[in-house]
């Protein structure tokens, strides 16, 4: 397949996870990226396998306000043009009201809100030429989220009134499509770490309840990628300023069974 042919492509966060799906999947389809992350060697590693004539590493940090422009200049450098943004890198973690100081909620509604909104900011003038294209990563968090995800849950939720706002405004005024993808719950090597980490054993992911995956597993960062570079290519022709929630059951107005295929009895 060949949908993103010669397209230039920023992916940020995407030394691993669903970030490097994504960016080997616009790779595999014809286009040109740019890797970033913060992990030298897992940068170096990604290049490789997708080829230096089709990748560009970046290793910064996007709190550093230079980033954005950084990412840009990167991508003119190496490839002479952008046509999409995929605003993919996101800071994880947890946090309730006893929890979540001032300093923890800034930084996720930083680095999950306002950087992404930064990149594209940047990369407006570029995107216009090529009347190209932004996607934002979000999550099903965003509609409210798990009880100790409370500012990384917001954070998304603020990202996701971004995505319709710019997906409105920019379509009608550049030519640039902005559109949404909110996973569910994708098995990444950070997600099996993180529940490793919560105490659930080592192969966690084999057994999981249907309440949560009926398909008897989660998803995997392939798959996201796949909605990705459908969103990316010039067939998804004018559509913008939509949110694509990517799980295996309806998300809002879910009311699973209260019986015992859900709650244990007592032995």
């Amino acid at each position: 397949m060949s949908r993103l042919q010669n397209k230039v492509i920023i992916v940020t966060g995407s030394v691993t996870g669903i970030g490097k799906a994504i960016a080997k999947r616009c790779v595999a389809e014809g286009a040109k990226v740019i890797i970033h992350g913060l992990e030298q060697d897992l940068g170096e590693q990604t290049v490789a396998e997708l080829g230096a004539e089709n990748a560009t590493l970046v290793i910064k940090d996007l709190a550093d306000e230079a980033a954005p422009q950084l990412l840009v200049d990167a991508a003119l450098k190496a490839f002479g043009k952008i046509d999409a943004v995929v605003n993919n890198a996101a800071q994880v973690g947890t946090g309730n009201i006893q929890t979540t100081d001032g300093a923890w909620f800034r930084r996720m509604l930083e680095i999950n809100c306002v950087v992404p909104y930064l990149i594209t900011r940047a990369a407006l003038p570029h995107l216009r030429e090529t009347r190209g294209s932004v996607i934002n990563i979000g999550s099903v968090n965003a509609y409210s989220g798990e009880p100790n995800l409370m500012p990384y849950s917001v954070s998304k939720g603020a990202l996701m009134t971004l995505t319709r706002n710019l997906g409105d405004t920019l379509m009608r005024e550049d030519g640039v499509r902005v559109n949404q993808i909110n996973p569910g719950w994708v098995l990444t090597e950070n997600e099996a770490k993180r529940k490793r980490e919560h105490g659930l054993r080592e192969d966690w992911y084999a057994d999981l309840p249907k309440v949560y995956a009926p398909a008897g597993r989660i998803l995997w960062p392939d798959e996201i990628a796949a909605c990705a570079a459908w969103l990316l290519a010039d067939e998804c022709g004018p559509i913008s300023g939509q949110i694509f929630d990517l799980e295996q059951h309806p998300f809002i107005g879910r009311n699973p069974p209260k019986d015992a295929s859900t709650i244990p009895a007592k032995p």
